[in-house]
């Protein structure tokens, strides 16, 4: 006897009448496929989860959506992460009917495909580049006014990315010459003093304000 979160039974309800058998029908092969699966509710929407997160569906007011946590390392990632999954969130595009579920057949297969993953531990590669910020180029008049102050440029020149941009994003921001003078100058003696843009935020820095 399948378990059943009675969350997801009172999501199933309150969806559309067009949307009942589509996320019931889902909900059904997950259990057939899955015997062991978890029913949980995450992000305000169904999710399933079998040792990790596995599968999530959702209702709208037109369409229904379903996707796997790790499509991207599946063996149909192009058709998984294609245009239907651009017009929609999750991997199937904007479901409206039954007539727009692939078949049973390749539900199951993608739904097992998918458990395997996740029995192996195998993970999705962070995408680092997305997080990445790139550095800011140093205008002259920075880098002029900051080397004026050895104790200064020292300290900018081994601060850490994120410091260096903190910064320059501060200074090169100012609206009026006389705001960037003003904040190039408070930066200088900060910097001097060994002092990151937000040491005042920073614990280590609290009993120095």
């Amino acid at each position: 006897m399948p378990i059943k979160n009675p969350r997801i039974d009172a999501y199933i309800e309150k969806a559309a009448p067009f949307a009942k058998p589509i996320l019931k029908h889902l909900r059904k092969l997950i259990h057939q496929t899955c015997p062991d699966v978890v029913e949980t509710i995450k992000w305000s929407m169904p999710s399933f989860e079998y040792k990790g997160i596995w599968c999530g569906f959702a209702s709208f007011k037109e369409h229904c959506t379903f996707g796997f946590w790790k499509a991207s390392i599946m063996k149909d990632a192009d058709l998984l992460l294609g245009k239907a999954s651009k017009d929609a969130m999750g991997n199937l595009g904007k479901i409206s009917s039954m007539k727009d579920l692939p078949s049973d057949k390749i539900l199951i297969r993608w739904l097992k495909e998918s458990m395997l993953l996740n029995e192996k531990g195998i993970q999705v590669p962070r995408d680092r580049t997305k997080h990445e910020r790139k550095p800011i180029p140093a205008p002259k008049y920075f880098l002029d006014a900051v080397k004026k102050n050895k104790k200064a440029w020292t300290v900018f020149e081994a601060f850490s990315l994120s410091n260096k941009r903190d910064y320059l994003e501060w200074i090169t921001g100012a609206k009026s010459d006389e705001t960037r003078d003003q904040r190039l100058e408070q930066a200088i003696e900060w910097m001097a003093e060994g002092k990151p843009r937000n040491w005042k935020y920073m614990k280590e820095y609290q009993q120095l304000k």
